[in-house]
């Protein structure tokens, strides 16, 4: 975190590579959630490079009292939502093909398998309501706590429990009906 605001402080500077730096040490997860949540990873990239734009062009108005990363996990999904909201896209969610950039240092044969199992878990999290996948993702991904997720959702830390509980669910059952086919 100090490492952060020492970053921003620099940005605020107008020292680019700062913002070269945020960006690198950032990056892969906000696409990686990005894509989760959007399902079209040239979309999601689109996405995080706005992110990435705007928080530039804003860096000498930004007063950060939490943390750098929160601050753009927050901003990706509000772009999320905002690109789902305006092209009305909610049911065209297709996580197929894409890249949730995973370690290369297993053998071919494992990536066979590890390749089927996301793709299954992909088809899975689209057949779940937005705000489940959203929760999920910022649980699993993001290792977000459940009062971060409310506040960031402006629901109660009992929804989005309830939102958790009812999409593992739901993925349980998703993956298990997959597996016996």
């Amino acid at each position: 975190m100090v490492e952060d605001k020492l970053l921003i402080f620099r940005l605020k500077q107008g020292n680019h590579e700062a913002l070269r730096q945020i960006y690198d040490k950032y990056k892969v997860e906000l696409l990686k959630l990005a894509v989760v949540l959007i399902g079209n990873k040239n979309m999601a990239e689109d996405i995080v490079h706005d992110v990435f734009v705007k928080f530039a062009e804003s860096a000498d108005r930004i007063k950060l009292t939490g943390s750098l990363k929160n601050y753009l996990i927050t901003s990706v999904i509000n772009r999320v939502r905002n690109y789902l909201r305006n092209s009305n896209r909610h049911r065209e969610t297709n996580l197929e093909g894409t890249d949730l950039f995973s370690s290369s240092e297993r053998g071919p044969h494992q990536w066979a398998v590890l390749s089927e199992r996301r793709k299954l878990l992909s088809k899975a999290l689209c057949e779940l309501p937005y705000q489940q996948r959203e929760v999920i993702s910022l649980r699993m991904e993001m290792d977000m706590t459940f009062r971060r997720i409310a506040a960031l959702q402006n629901v109660s830390v009992n929804t989005v429990k309830g939102r958790y509980r009812y999409g593992l669910e739901k993925l349980r059952s998703l993956l298990n009906s997959e597996v016996e086919k």
